[in-house]
């Protein structure tokens, strides 16, 4: 019993109690406050997926050249991307890289191969938007298909 009286009259298990309930609150309301704004500027920071449009899309082994367009999410032609070319299945001697004209569209020289006994390969692209823009190109582009004649 002399425990039970003790705690009941010790008064220092409260002193620290309202100060820490303060802080809590105002961290909690400070943090509460950022996430807000950060969920508000979520659609001045929303972007459009970028998309490359290569013609033609089916080559054979051999120098070829290729039209590749890039387009974003509404299809309106994209100016100032960077397009890189590189082997897929096929090869390429080197990656091929070059910017966009003011009409969204890029010419690219590949001289794709086979290896042996491969009757079809294809070409991947990838496009760098323009910096300071609101593109992105997160998702997998359309591939050239490189196929034996």
């Amino acid at each position: 019993m002399r425990a039970l009286e003790r705690f009941r009259a010790d008064d220092r298990g409260i002193e620290g109690l309202p100060i820490r309930l303060v802080i809590a609150l105002v961290v909690g309301v400070a943090s509460l406050s950022v996430m807000m704004n950060m969920l508000s500027g979520l659609n001045g920071m929303s972007v459009s997926e970028l998309d490359a449009k290569p013609s033609p899309e089916v080559v054979g082994p051999g120098s070829d050249q290729i039209d590749i367009t890039v387009v974003d999410a509404d299809g309106e032609p994209v100016a100032d991307a960077t397009v890189v070319v590189r082997g897929g299945s096929a090869t390429l001697d080197e990656v091929r890289t070059a910017t966009t004209d003011d009409d969204g569209t890029v010419t690219v020289s590949v001289d794709p191969e086979l290896g042996p006994n491969q009757q079809e390969g294809t070409l991947q692209i990838g496009v760098k938007p323009p910096a300071g823009s609101e593109y992105t190109d997160e998702r997998e582009n359309t591939k050239i298909l490189v196929v034996e004649d």
